[in-house]
Parts: C-alpha cells; sequence; structure tokens
C-alpha cells in the first residue's frame, strides 16, 4: 500500500461525502490499484448497493489517486481532472454496502492532458464493471 485512506486527500482534489477511494495500492506508468471499503451512508448507495456512478467515479479518482502520487514526487498539487465520457461499460453486478471493492486501472492513451483509461472494479474476485473514461486534466 502506498497511500493510506489517512493521506489520500493530499494526492486528489476530492473531498468527503465525495470519497470514493480509500488507499491506492500500485501506482506506475501501466497500471493503478486502489480499494475502497463502502459505508451504509454513501452518498451514491441505494437501496443497499453501491450505484454504476459510483463504480465509475471510484476508478475516476484511481486514476486521479495514481497520476497525483506520480506528479507528487515532482511537488505538484493534486490536479482536476473531469470525466470526457465512458464508453465500453459493463456491469455485472452491484456491491452491498458493507463490501470492500477492488479497483485496477490501466492507463491505455495520452494526447497532452486527455487520458484515455481502462477500468475495472472487483469484489472478492468478482468482476463488477469495466469500461473505458477519456479523463481531462486540468
Amino acid at each position: 500500500m502506498i497511500i493510506t485512506k489517512e493521506n489520500i486527500t493530499n494526492f486528489i482534489p476530492h473531498r468527503a461525502p465525495f470519497l470514493m477511494i480509500d488507499n491506492l495500492i500500485l501506482a506506475n506508468g501501466e497500471r493503478f490499484e486502489s480499494d475502497f471499503f463502502i459505508e451504509e451512508n454513501n452518498v451514491l448507495v441505494r437501496s443497499g448497493y453501491f450505484e454504476e456512478s459510483g463504480l465509475i467515479e471510484n476508478i475516476a479518482q484511481t486514476c486521479a489517486a495514481g497520476f497525483g502520487y506520480l506528479d507528487h514526487g515532482n511537488g505538484a498539487e493534486p490536479k482536476i481532472g473531469f470525466i470526457g465520457a465512458v464508453t465500453k461499460l459493463e456491469v455485472f453486478e452491484l456491491p452491498l454496502v458493507l463490501s470492500k471493492i477492488e479497483t485496477v486501472v490501466t492507463p491505455t492513451h495520452q494526447l497532452g492532458n486527455i487520458f484515455l483509461v481502462k477500468g475495472g472494479n472487483y469484489c472478492n474476485g468478482r468482476k463488477l464493471l469495466e469500461c473505458e473514461i477519456k479523463i481531462v486534466v486540468t
């Protein structure tokens, strides 16, 4: 684990109640991994399940944490990113509250400040969602 829940806001611009990542487990130029425990009072929980939008946001915040960690060595402040597009979205199942999800993100292309990433969420080894996200970083 390279960034813990206690320090994650040093690397991403997000703040409660819209934090959808706890720990950054791995970050290199090819892959980011994180985990997140879904609390009952999370703003993206409905009827006992973490919504699709929460899973997508978790992928985006995993990117933010990964890029933030890689940039942190240069003394850079956390950058703000915007989801430009979500494509190739497949939802397999939604996680229940009080579950821990693991997220894997692979940056696939970069053009200036625009990144295309492929991401997936997992719970107990089961795939929950996968997609590609275009992220614009300011």
